[in-house]
């Protein structure tokens, strides 16, 4: 009978060290009641309870936790009703409130969630709706993050996942981006084709411009060498008279004329005779001699000193 009774011992202080010794994992908390309340709030690591008198009412996680709103039909500005379902993060950042705050502090979130996002749905026509998912996400969690203060959990973010207009909807959009590209497209081609008009004209202006002043230098570059052709032909012409002159003023110059004149006015005779077939002779055979005498004269009268006066 003693070995049945010690043996019962043994197993209640066994249940009772069990009972006493408690571990509370990493990233988790446990809310300890003490006769019915509140007691304190247990940590990651090893405690003692008091067995039969202390009890862990609540177990928490203090991990970032995501929850799935579910989808809800909204009804925007302009009437038009969209199903909207997004996804937010939450983690509990007071445990005693998360234990006592709220009876279901999840359900609460989600039912704030869907209120503010209905709420600000209808600020938007559907077309800015579409834009403004980053400031709606915004005014979620900063709802959420106001009112979840008294439940001992924060929201950390928000995300909207999907926006699905009525099917009507998107046949008038996909009909709008339609038309919208073609538009762009029509507008790009009339850029390109006047783009490519103003090019060529572009190009004729420039082509005319050089055409013009190619023709305009050629024209200055022919007249500076006429120009300068006349001024050397009459540097020549010029130097050949004045040699002229002295080489009649030089002794036997003026015979020298005479000859000169001479040959010149037979060559004429002779070239007229090579040209026709009639012998040409000169009517007065004396003409020659007059002839050189009054070129003489000539050549004297121009190379006779000017008198004094």
């Amino acid at each position: 009978m003693s070995f049945y009774f010690s043996l019962a011992l043994v197993i209640a202080a066994g249940v009772f060290v069990l009972r006493m010794i408690q571990i509370v994992p990493q990233q988790s908390v446990f809310v300890v009641e003490r006769l019915g309340s509140y007691h304190e709030t247990l940590t990651a690591g090893l405690h003692f309870l008091v067995p039969f008198i202390d009890r862990i009412a609540y177990r928490h996680s203090l991990k970032e936790f995501p929850y799935d709103v579910d989808p809800q039909v909204c009804i925007t500005h302009d009437n038009t009703q969209v199903q909207i379902d997004g996804i937010l993060y939450y983690q509990v950042t007071d445990p005693k409130q998360a234990s006592y705050g709220a009876s279901n502090y999840e359900q609460a979130i989600e039912q704030l969630a869907k209120t503010t996002l209905r709420s600000e749905v209808g600020k938007r026509d559907l077309d800015k709706l579409l834009e403004d998912r980053d400031a709606i996400n915004k005014s979620v969690v900063a709802a959420l993050d106001e009112a979840s203060s008294t439940w001992g959990v924060k929201v950390l973010r928000y995300e909207i996942k999907d926006i699905v207009p009525p099917e009507s909807v998107l046949r008038a959009m996909q009909l709008q981006i339609t038309a919208e590209r073609e538009k762009r497209a029509k507008i790009a081609e009339s850029e390109g084709e006047r783009q490519k008009e103003i090019n060529l004209a572009e190009g004729k202006k420039q082509a005319s411009i050089a055409l013009s002043e190619g023709a305009m230098t050629a024209a200055i570059n022919k007249a500076k060498g006429e120009a300068e052709s006349v001024k050397l032909v009459a540097e020549a012409t010029s130097e050949a008279l004045l040699r002229v002159a002295q080489a009649v003023n030089a002794p036997g110059g003026a015979g020298a004329v005479n000859l000169k004149v001479a040959e010149q006015y037979v060559a004429a005779f002779a070239n007229l005779a090579k040209q026709g077939n009639t012998l040409i002779v000169p009517a007065n055979l004396g003409d020659i001699s007059t002839l050189i005498a009054s070129a003489m004269k000539v050549v004297q009268t121009g190379n006779a000193p000017t008198p004094n006066h």
